[in-house]
């Protein structure tokens, strides 16, 4: 039984990227679907797709640089886990990278990116960050 689907799901990006692998395919979930949607918008994945069937799943085209072949994502890392859950208010949102990179979160306004959270004044749960 999975006790994490959302750090199972980082993981197998952060082993695809490893093996240089062209797509993933994992079980399919609201939550996966919106960091997909985020991971798209922010050009660290070239598309995704949700396959619908008696059991969804979510395939995820990864990003690689043309000439030198190096992933678009260098380090993606869990941090709110089911264990200890890491909350913030707007005073305290994090940087990555000093703002290179990013660190999506789930907020009262649904999922979305530490910029996007400061720009609409809310705090809310980190989920990952991402560089």
């Amino acid at each position: 039984m999975i006790s994490d689907s959302i750090a199972d799901f980082l993981t197998v990006i952060r082993n695809a990227n490893m093996a240089r692998k062209r797509m993933v395919e994992v079980p399919s979930s609201k939550m996966k679907v919106g960091i997909a949607q985020i991971l798209f918008d922010k050009g660290y994945i070239v598309n995704y797709k949700v396959e619908e069937g008696v059991k969804p799943t979510l395939k995820v085209a990864l990003k690689y640089h043309p000439a030198t072949k190096a992933p678009a994502i260098h380090r993606i890392d869990r941090i709110s886990r089911p264990g200890l859950r890491k909350y913030v208010d707007t005073d305290s949102l994090p940087r990555v990278m000093n703002g290179l990179g990013i660190a999506i979160m789930s907020t009262s306004k649904g999922l979305m990116t530490d910029k996007e959270a400061r720009k609409e004044n809310v705090g809310g749960e980190v989920i990952c960050y991402i560089s």
